[in-house]
């Protein structure tokens, strides 16, 4: 499918991805304060999850810094923030689940696909296929951390949570339903959160096919025991890949080569999933990376829910 842009898009565009770096930016804080619960214990949740005016300043600092929602926050490099945020946790958008996600709600050639029935689903490394199946998934690297939080306790950390996460591969191809990956179930699993609502999925970073913004999709249950069907889910989303990140995988990584021009022909707002979504929202489904193209990436995102 090929999406062509008038001049009022392509100003749109520019407008977007200009609020997502915004958000990008108070999201990675707001991240990073998350993941001193561990450390700190409550007042560092109350801090993560504190709001107040808008941000002022970038901080450069290295360190662990210190903050609350109408104080500074000061690391141990060169610079200060000394800006207030008024971002915090938020409920993730429900996302369709896709023509493949393999979780009992739907078949392929004829027959059920639950990939979460199966022995050996719950696993952080989803590069390899289980259960009696074999082969592994190409492409670049990716760990992928996931904290859950409670948005209606203060952002407070959701522990024992399932995260059912899937993806396509690099060529945009999923397991179980593309015609020539029927006997194979890799790029899915299932993880639990630990106390600090934190769960790591080691993957790879998924190719882009045609008509769809880079993505991966999950599902959120209760517990383990209720992860084995779509029908107990709680939540359904999509993350959406950063742009910068996807195009010098692309460019830049073997194997993703058809995914450049894929690229080139969506945009956030064209997509059929992002497309109706609010820049914040982008922002929050958007995870934050960091690593290169040589070594692999690693990533962390915040999934919100109300309990």
């Amino acid at each position: 499918m090929n999406h062509s842009h008038d001049a009022d898009d392509l100003a749109h565009d520019l407008g977007l991805q200009h609020d997502l770096q915004v958000m990008a930016r108070r999201l990675s804080e707001r991240r990073r304060l998350l993941g001193l619960m561990a450390a700190g214990g409550a007042a560092a949740l109350l801090s993560a999850c504190g709001g107040g005016g808008g941000d002022s300043g970038d901080s450069t600092g290295t360190g662990t810094g210190t903050g609350t929602g109408t104080g500074t926050d000061t690391g141990t490099g060169t610079g200060t923030d000394t800006g207030t945020t008024t971002t915090t946790c938020m409920v993730d958008p429900t996302e369709t689940e896709g023509p493949y996600p393999a979780d009992g709600s739907n078949g392929s050639r004829g027959s059920l696909v639950n990939v979460l029935s199966q022995s050996g689903v719950v696993r952080s490394d989803l590069r390899s296929s289980f259960g009696g199946m074999s082969g592994t998934a190409a492409g670049l690297p990716l760990t992928l951390k996931i904290t859950l939080v409670n948005v209606s306790t203060n952002c407070s950390p959701l522990e024992g949570y399932a995260i059912y996460l899937w993806h396509c591969t690099r060529e945009g191809e999923y397991s179980l339903y593309s015609t020539d990956l029927l006997n194979q179930n890799f790029l899915r699993g299932v993880q639990a959160t630990d106390s600090n609502g934190e769960c790591t999925f080691v993957t790879i970073f998924p190719g882009c096919y045609d008509g769809r913004w880079p993505h991966m999709h999950f599902e959120v249950f209760r517990s383990l025991n209720t992860a084995g069907s779509y029908t107990n889910k709680l939540l359904t989303s999509q993350m959406a890949m950063p742009k910068d990140v996807a195009s010098a995988v692309y460019a830049g990584v073997s194997g993703y080569s058809a995914s450049v021009s894929n690229l080139s022909r969506v945009s956030v707002t064209s997509d059929n999933v992002f497309g109706d979504n609010t820049s914040e929202q982008i922002a929050w489904q958007t995870p934050t990376f960091t690593g290169d193209t040589t070594n692999g990436h690693t990533a962390t995102i915040s999934i919100g829910i109300a309990v």
